[in-house]
């Protein structure tokens, strides 16, 4: 019984109102969203301490969630309402919340704060996004800290 109880709540709560992303209708971003955010330090719903967690939110309401380390992982999606809710919806139809307090993004378990610009993966992985149109998710980004270092044979004149 107990059970039952749970599933008809889950099923009432929402949890599965879009169940495919060309279901999902891209929404405007409101100024306060627009923009680049980025985890600042540490989090724990990031696989490592030294790896960082991007959200890119366009002003039509197209958003990159970029995630790196020693790869690139970059999802594209839509900013779309369900209910009074802002939800951004991947590629892979993940929906996630997002609330922003206090100057604060949160999103997936993270914390975000509006920076200037996006990393340069995550500029690369924009670029990308835009050459391959229908991909759900962009893995082929080699992080900066992760390229070898050539150093010249030659000495210093």
């Amino acid at each position: 019984m107990k059970k039952w109880m749970i599933v008809a709540a889950l099923a009432l709560s929402g949890c599965a109102q879009i169940s495919n992303y060309d279901q999902a209708v891209k929404t405007p971003a409101p100024l306060e969203l627009q923009g680049n955010w980025q985890t600042v330090g540490p989090q724990s719903k990031l696989i490592s301490k030294q790896a960082m967690g991007s959200l890119i939110i366009g002003a039509e309401g197209d958003t990159l969630d970029c995630r790196q380390w020693q790869r690139v992982i970059a999802k594209p999606g839509k900013l779309t309402r369900l209910g009074d809710d802002w939800v951004n919806v991947t590629r892979q139809v993940r929906v996630m919340p997002l609330v922003l307090e206090n100057g604060e993004l949160r999103y997936d378990g993270l914390r975000l704060r509006k920076v200037d610009r996006p990393t340069v993966e995550c500029q690369q992985a924009l670029e990308e996004v835009a050459k391959r149109p229908n991909e759900a998710v962009i893995q082929n980004i080699e992080p900066e800290i992760m390229r070898p270092i050539t150093v010249s044979s030659k000495p210093a004149q």
